[in-house]
């Protein structure tokens, strides 16, 4: 897992990621603790992931601004995509547990 480049902004770093193949569009789904595509039908445990890129975002004026984009792949599934989620005191604690399964595989 690795940075690959610095963006100035959430929407720079989705639209590369799209460009480069990251297109699937998660959300994760606190409640059954997984991952899901709701365009290709799938739900997915965090085990079948691997992250491949992280990017934060500082809210520079507004705390409520912090965010994460992960950069994410399956391989048994052949799909890449992407996750945001906030950060820091506006975090979601049920996801940030899936969060924290998907980290375990950096």
């Amino acid at each position: 897992m690795e940075n690959r480049k610095s963006y100035d902004t959430v929407s720079e770093a989705m639209n590369d990621l799209m460009k480069r193949g990251y297109t699937t569009d998660f959300s994760l789904k606190a409640a059954e603790d997984c991952i899901v595509c709701n365009k290709q039908n799938l739900s997915l445990s965090a085990d079948e992931f691997t992250i491949d890129e992280i990017y934060r975002f500082e809210g520079e004026t507004d705390p409520g601004d912090q965010m994460i984009l992960y950069a994410i792949s399956s391989d048994e599934h052949q799909v890449k995509g992407m996750i945001l989620n906030a950060y820091g005191i506006y975090a979601d604690s049920e996801k940030s547990k899936i969060v924290k399964e998907l980290e375990k595989h950096l």
